[in-house]
């Protein structure tokens, strides 16, 4: 039997999954991190090697016949995998997936389709006919949107991308995002009051409350310091605050769960204008990649551009596995005039892209 086999090769780990020609999964596995620019090639290959082993013991038991639980590399006389698809951190050019494809075509005895790690998000696009287009949304620490339409033979062509710059210049919508607003709005609040009496100064919240508990502290521009505060070395004082014993992205992207307690819990409206302003500059990402359902007179529009009743959007991410917030984005959307064909989360991208590969086999 061939397998169909997908590596999701991230900064922080590795997951791969393999599925039958039917699209079950028969076996996943779990390694350390692949980023393929942090690591190098060597490094990266071990990962990959140890992480697809892992997926293969999980669902062939061990024998003394090597070709039956078949370790990496297989046998050339008995192929392993009909087909395999690796999604990559690290990889954004034609180069390096040219300098990754040999040596994985010698490992997995099958020439693998290599792309970055945000096109696995789009692997629903294949087990669909009413769609011609997808939408990879990323919300998790970072963020970015990026779009696709089906390539030739197993691969998808990716058509745009907008964001997932870092938390120093963008990742809209992420989790460092989030954070960051939460304390922008807190001081906003804050420098509002301080016009007003004492006595007229309401800067109440759920949101503000959970943050400065957060931090050991009573005044919201102490929120200053713990923000610029430097990234910790290792000559750190040992009587230093907690705050300085944690990066600062780190320190703003933790904020990210407090804010949507308060907004989704407590219904606080603070939380909730946070959520909208960051809801609100992630759809203008996806705008970018989306053009308007009917074309109006005159207006030309990229070709590039993808109409929202023909795509799918498929999210991926901790903060989009939250219903709530998936469900803002969608209101923004549609307030926008766009009405996805269909939606859907993805929480295991090596899982979907295995299916995915499976499809794409059963329909050649």
């Amino acid at each position: 039997m061939s397998y169909y086999l997908c590596v999701d090769c991230g900064g922080s780990k590795t997951a791969a999954a393999i599925a039958d020609s039917a699209g079950n999964i028969l076996g996943r596995g779990q390694g350390g991190p692949s980023n393929f620019a942090y690591l190098g090639l060597p490094n990266f290959l071990k990962a990959v090697t140890d992480t697809v082993n892992a997926a293969l013991k999980s669902f062939i038991p061990d024998s003394d016949d090597a070709s039956s639980h078949a370790p990496l590399p297989p046998n050339p006389e008995t192929p392993l995998f009909a087909a395999a698809w690796l999604g990559v951190s690290g990889v954004d050019s034609n180069a390096a997936i040219a300098r990754l494809i040999p040596p994985l075509t010698d490992l997995l005895g099958v020439e693998p389709v290599v792309a970055n790690d945000t096109h696995l998000l789009a692997a629903p696009l294949r087990m669909h006919d009413d769609v011609s287009a997808a939408i990879g949304c990323v919300s998790g620490t970072g963020g970015i949107v990026v779009s696709f339409k089906q390539g030739e033979g197993a691969r998808l062509q990716e058509l745009g991308r907008v964001g997932g710059w870092g938390w120093i210049l963008g990742d809209e919508g992420g989790g460092f995002h989030v954070g960051r607003e939460a304390v922008r709005q807190i001081l906003w609040d804050a420098d509002r009051a301080s016009v007003y009496p004492p006595e007229q100064r309401n800067t109440s919240s759920t949101l503000k409350d959970r943050v400065l508990a957060r931090f050991g502290i009573d005044d919201p521009f102490e929120l200053l310091t713990i923000v610029h505060w430097p990234d910790p070395t290792s000559e750190l004082d040992p009587d230093a605050p907690e705050y300085a014993r944690v990066a600062r992205e780190k320190r703003l992207s933790s904020l990210a769960p407090l804010v949507f307690a308060a907004a989704f819990e407590d219904k606080d409206p603070l939380a909730l204008r946070v959520l909208g302003h960051t809801t609100r500059e992630l759809v203008d990402q996806m705008c970018v990649l989306l053009r308007p359902e009917q074309d109006e007179p005159g207006q030309t529009y990229p070709e590039r551009t993808v109409k929202a009743s023909e795509t799918i959007l498929c999210f991926g991410g901790s903060l989009v596995g939250v219903e709530a917030y998936r469900k803002l984005i969608m209101d923004e959307l549609e307030r926008r005039g766009h009405v996805l064909k269909r939606v859907t989360f993805i929480d295991d991208a090596a899982v979907a892209g295995a299916k995915a590969l499976a499809a794409a086999g059963r329909a050649r």
